[in-house]
């Protein structure tokens, strides 16, 4: 457990999976401490959050999920039978777990969007299979007590921050940003369009981003890497990459229309595990939508297959 500025307290969980970590904190409140993101559900999970409650000097009443990610959700239950906390989570987040990890058709669902955006039938299957990784690892919490922006906890008010997630939170008090993965240091947080996801998710990322720069928050907490000291210079650098990355995607679509899956080879190279793949296709396809919505672009759908022109 790390000590960082203001009595915050960081505890480090790996991941079997790049960045090799994830950060959850602790956030000292009148009635006890409020522990922010879980990790996965490994098999230590329980024990590692007893011992981190062991070495505080009150309870962890409160559990808070910055987003539905696996690394950031899946350990919750396994935290509560540690702790016995109360669980809060973003109103839509929620509502998108529900409809992702709790809903037992998704993976055909999601294969049968990856194919319409081109995607070979086998390496679709082979997607899902990728994707299916996490699974065993969430044990997320039923029920919890459901945040909207604008909320507050402790003193620390409920921000939205669309984009990596449709239902990110954020907290912010007194210049501190506790920011889940809306924004990272040294890597480019992952903003996907998915099935049933929010219809612009990019568009929602550089709005959430030029709200952080306003913000101007002394000192971001990450869920990933170490705290940015510099939260609005980094905010307008993934405002920068976002830009190239929307030329590059608007390169890609000549000299004729493109499916999502053709473009991510342009964009992201051909070298990919499956896994990544599978991002890469996602994050093209939010960079061909926002296109479409700055007039750059155009959405085409023959057959059941969506291509994209300019």
């Amino acid at each position: 457990m790390d000590e960082l500025v203001g009595g915050i307290k960081r505890v480090t969980l790996p991941l079997p999976t790049r960045p090799g970590h994830v950060h959850a904190y602790l956030l000292r409140g009148e009635d006890g401490w409020t522990l922010v993101d879980t990790g996965l559900a490994l098999p230590d999970t329980t024990d590692t959050v007893s011992a981190a409650a062991a070495e505080l000097d009150a309870p962890i009443v409160r559990i808070l999920v910055t987003h539905m990610h696996p690394d950031h959700l899946g350990g919750t239950e396994p935290a509560v039978e540690a702790t016995g906390a109360q669980v809060l989570q973003g109103e839509l987040d929620y509502e998108q777990t529900e409809h992702v990890w709790g809903n037992p058709d998704w993976p055909h669902r999601i294969s049968a969007w990856f194919r319409s955006h081109g995607v070979p039938a086998d390496v679709a299957d082979e997607l899902i299979e990728q994707g299916s990784v996490y699974a065993p690892f969430i044990r997320y919490h039923r029920g919890p007590e459901l945040l909207n922006e604008g909320d507050e906890l402790d003193g620390w008010r409920v921000l939205a921050m669309p984009g990596h997630a449709d239902g990110h939170l954020c907290l912010v008090r007194d210049g501190e940003l506790v920011g889940g993965d809306h924004i990272l240091d040294r890597i480019s947080p992952t903003v996907g369009l998915w099935p049933d996801s929010r219809p612009d998710p990019l568009g929602d990322y550089l709005e959430s981003l030029k709200r952080t720069v306003d913000l101007g928050p002394r000192t971001v907490y990450p869920g990933h890497g170490e705290p940015i000291r510099d939260a609005a210079g980094r905010a307008r650098e993934l405002v920068e990459h976002h830009r190239e990355r929307l030329a590059a995607a608007e390169a890609a679509l000549v000299p004729q229309p493109r499916t999502g899956y053709d473009a991510s080879f342009d964009l992201f190279g051909r070298t990919l595990t499956t896994g990544a793949r599978r991002f890469a296709v996602a994050e093209t396809l939010s960079h061909l939508e926002r296109l479409r919505r700055e007039g750059r672009a155009e959405r085409i759908e023959d057959g059941g297959v969506v291509r994209w022109s300019r």
